[in-house]
């Protein structure tokens, strides 16, 4: 699956897939095979921070 190039759109599909497939950040980008240092950087630049302990963006 190609991750959306929007990051509204992209925040919305990632923090889809934690809920609903993967127990961490780790786990998404290994099985979706995606850059975690882009993705998180791609996030951040748009004002969302990963939190492990709720395993979302937000």
């Amino acid at each position: 699956m190609e991750l959306p190039k929007d990051p509204m759109i992209l925040f919305s599909v990632i923090n889809m897939k934690l809920r609903d497939c993967y127990s961490s950040l780790d786990e998404l980008c290994e099985d979706m095979q995606v850059n975690k240092v882009e993705l998180v950087n791609t996030l951040k630049a748009v004002g969302f921070e990963y939190s492990q302990e709720h395993n979302k963006f937000w």
